[in-house]
């Protein structure tokens, strides 16, 4: 049996230059952070041929072109698992629609856990690169790179998408301690609904030649917090993600609505320097940056939304347990 273990994420600015069809002209810059929710995958070994498939759904098919979930299919495909086994997935989170990266995470999962049921373990570089060839290649889903490459990386990075599809990773320069400083004063709070971000993202993806200009903006918010963050200077990122929100609601319709604003002027209201829901927009999560001497403000005037407790996360995809056993001959 197989368990890896694979973080969420929160982005705190770049989101949309990790597109294909902004990073392959203007090149892309994206700074995020893993945090401790995390999406499992178990792999275990079955005595007869048939391939078990346990999520939302159970599934029990003879063959891997019959599997109807298609990352579960497609990184079976990669890593040539195909006959015997059964697969698992477990998410801390609503796995669909909630804007923390849960469908990229559970990719990066399965490729690690499948890979290292083998007897291979791969690098995180390959992790991520496949797990973009799965969703952004094979599927066709409208998405960026960043949600892969966090999740296989961990930590608090700096990603830089090349035009010829090359990514730079980069962890940002803060101390321990200072990273839990810097995730005390995060809180996400839940909008009451989750979403099908594939619209939004169809949408902001074929109007990228159109809002080049907001997207520049935003590229330029990312590079200007890396020093700063890296410098200690926190309360810069409340107004990064203040200045951001400005900029991505203007992407594609349906990324805000009335009970968005509502909220998140609520939390402005009550003490947050900024914020942004995460991903793509339209449900999901809030996050929002909020300076200690104002923590009670804040929890009064959100008290009537659910939060997310969390802290930022040290770790890329992990195998957290791994019992193979050889048969004899």
């Amino acid at each position: 049996m197989i368990i890896s273990q694979t973080p969420l994420r929160v982005s705190f600015a770049g989101g949309g230059t990790d597109l294909a069809a902004y990073y392959e002209e203007r090149e892309g810059f994206v700074v995020s952070t893993a945090i401790d929710k995390f999406a499992y995958v178990i792999v275990k070994e079955r005595f007869d041929d048939a391939i078990y498939l346990n999520y939302m759904r159970k599934e029990i098919r003879e063959r891997v072109d019959e599997i109807e979930h298609e990352l579960i299919r497609e990184a079976m495909r990669t890593t040539g698992v195909d006959r015997g086994v059964e697969v698992t997935l477990l998410s801390d989170i609503p796995s669909e629609g909630a804007g923390l990266g849960s469908s990229s995470s559970f990719t990066v999962g399965l490729l690690n856990a499948l890979y290292l049921y083998r007897g291979e373990q791969v690098t995180p570089e390959r992790l991520a690169r496949e797990a973009c060839e799965i969703e952004i290649q094979r599927l066709g889903k409208p998405i960026g790179k960043q949600d892969q490459y966090i999740a296989a990386y961990g930590g608090l990075r700096a990603f830089r998408f090349r035009r010829d599809g090359s990514v730079d990773v980069e962890r940002l320069a803060v101390p321990a301690a200072r990273l839990r400083e810097l995730g005390e004063r995060l809180f996400l709070f839940f909008t009451g609904r989750t979403r099908k971000a594939d619209v939004i993202l169809e949408e902001q993806r074929s109007r990228t030649p159109d809002r080049a200009g907001e997207l520049d903006g935003i590229k330029r918010l990312a590079l200007e917090l890396k020093p700063e963050v890296e410098a200690g200077s926190f309360d810069r990122l409340g107004e990064v993600l203040h200045a951001g929100w400005e900029l991505k609601r203007r992407l594609a319709d349906g990324i805000s609505d009335g009970p968005i604003e509502e909220m998140y002027q609520r939390a402005r209201a009550h003490g947050a320097l900024g914020g942004k829901i995460c991903g793509a927009g339209g449900g999901g999560f809030l996050l929002v940056y909020c300076p200690p001497e104002r923590y009670e403000r804040l929890a009064k005037g959100m008290r009537d939304y659910r939060m997310l407790p969390f802290q930022l996360e040290r770790d890329g995809s992990k195998v957290i347990f791994n019992y193979r056993r050889e048969l004899w001959k």
